[in-house]
């Protein structure tokens, strides 16, 4: 598998639903069974032949019940098809057959008949489980593409709180499957290029969309179905060559990161100076060290500045436009600004600092 995502463009369509679900191989059951079956098989003709002088052959009375007989009788007794030319005569056989054959025989129906039941009743589960899943899901993150971009999104989607079931991915290879199930993960297996696709991974009613495929084109054609689709999702789309984020952009996307350019100036810090290129890659690693979070402002910070604050506040974003800390627009703080703080991993990211949890959030709602 390579790195990234599979081309989304050369895949099937099959836009399939599949849900993660705890289950061992089918294998597996379906080779408990065939054990199961084969050992009450083998249990019945040891049965009949070690009784052998208890039974009788019609066709040729004088003749001994053998082991192949013994082999026939017990298929066509388990079998329900008792063509009644092998039979027991002695008391002590038709007792055993009445109080043990004949439970082995209904466990050995069971058996088959139970196979093809589950087979059937999956089926059914399946189907009633991605209706559930179809009418709950709403509001939920929809990652197109689950190579390294798309599973480092997840992960931190994840660990900021996002809930697992509420986020679907569409990729079409079968080891992208595997694997998003492996991180109990919806899967819609398909190109993502195609509407009926999208619409079976909910992009209509999705809050965010997030496109990391592995060749541009398909992102830019993957951004405008998904526009069409859903005209208030909030859509990021990973971009390979920076001459192709402002066509992304124009397609659709709220936001375009360039993927080769952000390494490239990474790789360029650390060798300008190994020191900054070691705290870039703090900032851009979850759970250790610094995050770079987004938090609401609180009544008490309305009207400071936001070098005041305890949190290193290093944007604001004021009528869903974003500031620079030091613009003078937001020289003072005013009520519905969020703030774009650098603080330690270990507080929540979208949290007040510990110690003001209690305090009220200033919105625009409080006048």
């Amino acid at each position: 598998m390579p790195d990234e995502a599979s081309d989304l463009s050369d895949a099937s369509t099959r836009g399939r639903v599949a849900l993660p679900e705890p289950v061992r191989s089918p294998w597996f059951a379906l080779g408990i069974r065939l054990l199961a079956a084969l050992a009450i098989l083998v249990g019945t003709v040891l049965l009949v032949y070690l009784d052998r002088k208890g039974y009788t052959d019609t066709n040729d009375p004088d003749a001994h019940v053998g082991l192949i007989d013994s082999i026939y009788y017990t298929t066509v007794t388990l079998s329900t098809t008792g063509y009644g030319d092998i039979a027991p005569v002695a008391a002590h056989a038709r007792l055993i057959n009445a109080f043990i054959v004949t439970p082995l025989r209904i466990a050995f129906l069971v058996l088959l008949i139970g196979t093809t039941l589950e087979v059937l009743a999956s089926q059914g589960r399946e189907n009633f489980r991605v209706a559930r899943w179809r009418k709950n899901m709403a509001n939920h993150v929809v990652i197109v593409g689950y190579g390294t971009k798309g599973r480092s999104a997840v992960e931190t989607l994840i660990n900021n709180g996002q809930d697992r079931e509420h986020i679907v991915i569409v990729d079409p290879s079968a080891t992208a499957l595997t694997e998003a199930h492996a991180d109990g993960l919806a899967v819609v297996t398909g190109d993502a290029t195609r509407r009926e696709v999208l619409r079976r991974a909910g992009v209509a009613d999705a809050d965010q969309v997030i496109i990391t495929t592995n060749r541009d084109d398909s992102n830019v054609l993957a951004t405008l179905t998904v526009r069409q689709l859903n005209p208030d999702a909030y859509i990021v789309a990973a971009a390979r060559e920076q001459e192709n984020a402002p066509l992304m952009k124009q397609s659709g996307a709220n936001s375009v990161i360039t993927s080769s350019d952000a390494v490239g100036r990474l790789l360029g810090l650390s060798s300008l100076s190994p020191t900054l290129g070691s705290v870039m890659e703090d900032l851009l690693t979850y759970g250790e060290g610094l995050e770079v979070a987004e938090r609401d402002l609180l009544v008490s910070e309305v009207g400071r500045q936001p070098q005041q604050l305890p949190d290193q506040v290093i944007a604001v974003v004021r009528d869903e436009q974003v500031y620079r800390y030091f613009d003078p627009v937001v020289t003072q703080l005013a009520r519905g600004d969020r703030l774009i703080v650098v603080r330690p991993a270990k507080e929540l990211p979208w949290a007040p600092r510990p110690g003001t949890h209690n305090e009220d959030f200033a919105t625009d709602e409080d006048d």
